[in-house]
């Protein structure tokens, strides 16, 4: 498990953050996202690698019949981007979204073939 020190202006001190904390912050931000869901693994889809150049994530979800792929990738590397950068101060340097699937709305059950009318139709005929 990494552990990351970061020392705001050389401040006494330390905050340690590991990939678990970061991992964590990226599920609260594809569960803030409409049209998607996660993955259902033991990592949720979700691989951290911290580098000098910055945080490299790659991040896989399921996307809802009817949502723009484009778009929802654009929203996630937006949506994660700022919320790991505001929760832990590291820069994020890339963010690949690896779109797993779609997922299509359940068909309504079809309306049973005999009806009270079609019923009441066979009694008296």
């Amino acid at each position: 498990m990494a552990s990351i020190r970061y020392n705001p202006n050389g401040q006494k001190g330390r905050i340690s953050y590991n990939a678990d904390i970061v991992s964590g912050i990226v599920v609260l931000s594809l569960q803030e996202t409409e049209g998607i869901e996660l993955v259902p693994s033991k990592s949720k889809g979700i691989k951290i690698c911290f580098e000098k150049e910055g945080i490299f994530a790659d991040v896989s979800v399921i996307a809802h019949y009817g949502y723009n792929v484009p778009e929802l990738a654009y929203s996630i590397q937006q949506t994660v981007k700022q919320m790991v950068e505001s929760m832990t101060k590291f820069k994020i340097a890339k963010i690949d979204v690896h779109v797993q699937s779609v997922v299509f709305p359940a068909t309504p059950a079809s309306a049973p073939a005999h009806t009270e009318e079609n019923n009441e139709q066979e009694k008296i005929g």
